[in-house]
């Protein structure tokens, strides 16, 4: 798999914009998940999934941090890093980046494996758990990033 896996381009969306002029926050989450459904599906977690084997994912947390904005009209990728993982949730990191290079937004997120006949958190089985390890590994030569782990507040002088 690709290091880290980079989605398709994403164009903005003329619905997207707000009365700001710019691509308003909720849209930001659409595209990290529309990149996250693309290394989902390679993992063998698309809807197929849940409706075959009545296991999905579910989001527990996220964070987006607004860097730039973007405009109708930009074309963006959107970058995912398994940046940790265990039995039953992924921790991942993703940023959206401009055709032109930089930076527009990152997002960390804590995702969870749901057995849907609770719904209730559940181990992955054997063969999603084999392709999260490979996905792991294939990431494990990537540093850290830098904005992961950040937290909310207001710091006082």
């Amino acid at each position: 798999m690709e290091v880290p896996h980079i989605s398709r381009p994403f164009q903005i969306e003329k619905d997207w914009i707000d009365y700001n002029g710019h691509m308003n926050m909720a849209y930001y989450n659409v595209l990290f998940d529309r990149a996250s459904d693309e290394i989902f599906e390679k993992l063998g977690l698309a809807p197929a999934y849940a409706r075959d084997r009545r296991l999905t994912t579910y989001t527990a947390e996220i964070h987006v941090c607004y860097v730039r904005e973007l405009h109708l009209g930009d074309s963006v990728n959107v970058s995912y890093q398994l940046v940790d993982h265990d039995e039953k949730r992924l921790h991942s990191y993703q940023e959206i980046i401009h055709a032109d290079g930089w930076l527009a937004a990152t997002c960390e997120c804590l995702t969870l494996h749901i057995d849907m006949t609770g719904p209730k958190v559940a181990p992955f089985p054997p063969d999603i758990r084999a392709g999260v390890e490979a996905l792991s590994t294939s990431h494990a030569c990537l540093p850290r990033p830098e904005r992961a782990g950040r937290s909310i507040g207001i710091r006082r002088k």
